[in-house]
């Protein structure tokens, strides 16, 4: 499986960004789903994760209220929708499968990364 991440760039505070993640490679029919991000000088934290068939949905404290995930089955996407922005939303931002469904925020759980996306709250 490979993920492509992308819709990341620079945003003024309280504006809004769409995070998609394409899925190649397989068609991705169960498994979990998660977006992470990382800051310099911090470790890599869970966003959003969604599971494949249940749907079930989990996000961070930080994001919550302010970020919505969500798939399209048949196009093979994964999108996170952010609103509200803040400075320190600042981060690359990362896509992640893994074969279980069951949502973790370990990042060690995830065996398949995208590239990464860079998102920059600034005024």
């Amino acid at each position: 499986v490979q993920l492509q991440a992308s819709g990341g760039g620079l945003v003024q505070p309280g504006g809004s960004l769409r995070l998609s993640c394409a899925i190649s490679g397989r068609t991705f029919s169960s498994g979990t789903m998660g977006w992470f991000r990382q800051a310099p000088g911090k470790e890599r934290e869970f966003v959003a994760g969604i599971n494949w068939t249940g749907g079930q949905i989990r996000y961070a404290d930080p994001v919550k209220g302010r970020c919505t995930i969500s798939k399209d089955n048949a196009k093979n996407m994964v999108y996170l929708q952010m609103n509200n922005l803040k400075p320190e939303d600042t981060a690359v931002y990362y896509c992640a499968s893994k074969n279980f469904e069951l949502i973790v925020s370990s990042p060690d759980a995830y065996g398949n990364w995208g590239q990464g996306t860079q998102v920059t709250v600034s005024s």
